[in-house]
């Protein structure tokens, strides 16, 4: 009995694991495909006026830059309009590099976690969904709290965590592509990723809570009762 429980514990844990993983590579994977987030701030951040590049090269560059990020893109990123120094092929070559390990990591936790939630299908109440809502509702209260704490702070701290140099900060005159790319856009897809990743632990909530009612129904007691009596 006591082994059986540790057991499931165990499988529950790697279940949350595997799906919290999921929900965060997936935020972040959407977000980045998500180009009408950009096309939005084109006209709320007046990227048009204040970069003095007209309206479709801003998309078209920005369209480039997207699809050269793609996990299933070989090829270098060449800008149709826009100059880019060395320093800034080899920050985007970064950029790349984790952009496609998050996209990567989507798809095998998908894979995962279809095999983890097939073998905790018959655990009730389906404690790994409660496990993977309390741990990824951590990640939106920290990045949230630092985001309104100080925007501008933390831009910079995960940039200096996520590369080891500083050609993260662009020269308008030798890579203007900086100037299609305001801060304040950055910011809003943070708070989607944010949003993406709480509505996953909502609804992990959600299922928990459904597996719970459903195990209060008579056919769960009595199933309840008999695993009792294992």
């Amino acid at each position: 009995m006591t082994q059986n429980r540790f057991w499931n514990f165990l499988c529950d844990v790697e279940a949350a694991v595997v799906l919290f993983l999921f929900i965060l590579s997936f935020s972040v994977t959407f977000t980045l495909n998500f180009r009408p987030l950009y096309y939005m701030d084109i006209e709320l951040l007046e990227i048009e006026e204040r970069s003095g590049i007209p309206k479709e090269e801003i998309k078209e560059n920005y369209d480039v830059l997207i699809d050269y990020n793609s996990m299933f893109n070989d090829g270098e990123l060449s800008f149709p309009t826009l100059a880019m120094s060395e320093t800034g092929k080899i920050h985007f070559e970064e950029v790349k590099d984790i952009f496609t390990g998050f996209q990567k990591m989507a798809v095998v936790t998908a894979i995962l976690g279809v095999v983890a939630v097939f073998e905790n299908r018959k655990n009730r109440p389906k404690r790994y969904l409660k496990y993977t809502g309390v741990v990824t509702i951590l990640i939106p209260a920290l990045l949230g709290a630092a985001m309104a704490v100080n925007w501008d702070k933390a831009f910079v701290i995960f940039h200096k965590i996520a590369f080891d140099n500083d050609y993260w900060i662009f020269d308008a005159k030798t890579d203007p592509v900086i100037t299609i790319l305001p801060d304040t856009f950055f910011l809003h897809c943070a708070a989607m990723i944010i949003g993406l990743v709480m509505a996953g632990s909502v609804l992990c909530f959600v299922l928990y809570a459904i597996s719970r009612r459903k195990l209060q129904e008579p056919e769960g007691l009595t199933k309840k009762v008999l695993e009792k009596n294992e």
